[in-house]
């Protein structure tokens, strides 16, 4: 499925990551919100935490459709994932996203924080209150 993707922190516009992953590899970037996750610092990048009540701003990122493959395989050696390995800092899930500028709902790809990534931030992480990483203080 070829979905776009969330990008909640060193992926945004303007941040490190962008220029090298993104840049002239998407069709659109739009603001968007992923409910029901909070965001914490990791330190140095954040992970999003599947929490409810809680939301976290980015930007939802729609890729080529020439650029699709190599740019999925591309974001999970970054976010170090991998399908099934009980090691990966982040899992790659399917969720909705809502649209900042329509309030629609999109179904994107989102990498949040791998079981036990998430049970260590809970316990003694640092939470980024608004859930928006440019933001942080």
């Amino acid at each position: 499925m070829r979905l776009p993707f969330f990008v909640y922190g060193t992926l945004r516009p303007g941040e490190p990551n962008h220029g090298l992953f993104l840049s002239g590899r998407t069709r659109t970037e739009e603001p968007g919100r992923l409910t029901g996750a909070v965001l914490y610092d990791g330190p140095g990048y954040p992970y999003a935490v599947e929490e409810p009540g809680g939301a976290v701003r980015g930007d939802l990122v729609t890729a080529r459709t020439r650029d699709y493959d190599e740019l999925l395989a591309a974001l999970d050696r970054l976010e170090e994932y991998v399908p099934g390995d009980p090691r990966s800092l982040y899992e790659r899930v399917e969720r909705e996203v809502v649209r900042e500028a329509d309030g629609a709902a999109v179904r994107a790809w989102v990498y949040v924080a791998a079981p036990a990534v998430a049970a260590r931030l809970r316990a003694r992480g640092r939470r980024i209150e608004g859930g928006d990483w440019l933001t942080r203080s």
